[in-house]
């Protein structure tokens, strides 16, 4: 199979789903190939783009529209002409979904738990507390009482400050002071976080992509086109899986974790096409002054290292 092939395969499945998820997708073209460059873009150049996705230009026009009473984007009008960027708010949200998508697997645990003791707060403080402890991977273990073993503590830390809760919230770190306690962990961790959903994900992710990778690596030049629409297809779909992941240690994950492989599959098929697709977006998309800047220079840090990885090869 060729890597064009691989690529209408997976336009096909995309398209074929019950509902597409269009402001989802726009998230996605937006948080890895616009805000890289400069996180403004003309919206006709936004509905050309996704027209090969199967989205039409009313579609793309709502669901931005929504995102943007959501305050995910601000808009400014220059003529006739609508440039969408991210708001401040939407930019942290891109901020905190970056760190996670293509960040490193963590490669160790020091043993220790993160504890949060919730006190009685105002029931709409308490609900959105809980939802963004939950987007960090805790899970609530008891009333009040949410738990991680290897929480990002800076996340953390900006998510309590911002809620404005901070001096309210109790952080609480230790380990387990008994030996043999690991049954009981894994039992734990087993009730609280749904690993087994999760790594069906994954696996569902590894079968869907890996027609692709091995396409991509016989092909050494690429059609920017298509190697456009497969980075965007790959981070959609490894991000669906990745944000329900609370990305626990190792030690606690089932064995053959999926995630592993899925991590590997993402970054090494991204880095086979991530520049042909910059090739691309400097083709098709516009800002009120020309094409797109030049990625920024934390771009190429995505997955350990672009360039380092490249020249490995």
């Amino acid at each position: 199979m060729t890597l064009e092939s691989e690529t209408d395969a997976l336009l096909r499945e995309f398209r074929a789903q019950p509902t597409v998820r269009a402001g989802s997708l726009i998230v996605t073209v937006f948080g890895d190939a616009i805000a890289p460059r400069g996180g403004t873009v003309w919206i006709g150049s936004l509905i050309r783009v996704m027209a090969d996705f199967g989205v039409s230009e009313r579609l793309v026009r709502t669901s931005i529209f929504r995102l943007s009473q959501d305050d995910w984007f601000e808009v400014e009008q220059s003529g006739r002409r609508s440039y969408y960027s991210l708001s401040t708010e939407g930019a942290r949200k891109f901020g905190q979904a970056t760190h996670r998508i293509y960040g490193e697997p963590r490669q160790a645990w020091s043993g220790d738990w993160c504890l949060i003791l919730l006190p009685d707060l105002d029931a709409g403080l308490r609900e959105q507390i809980r939802k963004e402890l939950s987007w960090l991977g805790f899970a609530a273990v008891s009333s009040g009482v949410f738990a991680h073993p290897s929480p990002d503590m800076t996340d953390l830390g900006a998510m309590l400050n911002r809620s404005g809760c901070e001096a309210d919230v109790v952080v609480m770190q230790g380990r387990t002071t008994r030996s043999g306690q690991e049954t009981a962990l894994r039992r734990l961790v087993h009730k609280h976080w749904s690993l087994a959903d999760i790594d069906v994900r994954y696996a569902a992710f590894v079968r869907r992509f890996r027609p692709a990778l091995s396409a991509a690596r016989k092909k050494k030049h690429k059609d920017p086109r298509i190697a456009f629409l497969i980075r965007m297809l790959l981070i959609q779909e490894y991000r669906k899986v990745l944000l329900r992941d609370p990305l626990l240690p190792a030690e606690l994950l089932p064995a053959k974790w999926h995630g592993t492989a899925a991590y590997q599959l993402c970054r090494n098929l991204y880095l086979s096409v991530f520049d042909a697709a910059d090739e691309y977006m400097t083709l098709a998309m516009e800002t009120a002054d020309g094409p797109l800047p030049p990625p920024a220079p934390e771009f190429f840090a995505r997955f350990g290292g672009l360039r380092k990885m490249e020249q490995k090869k």
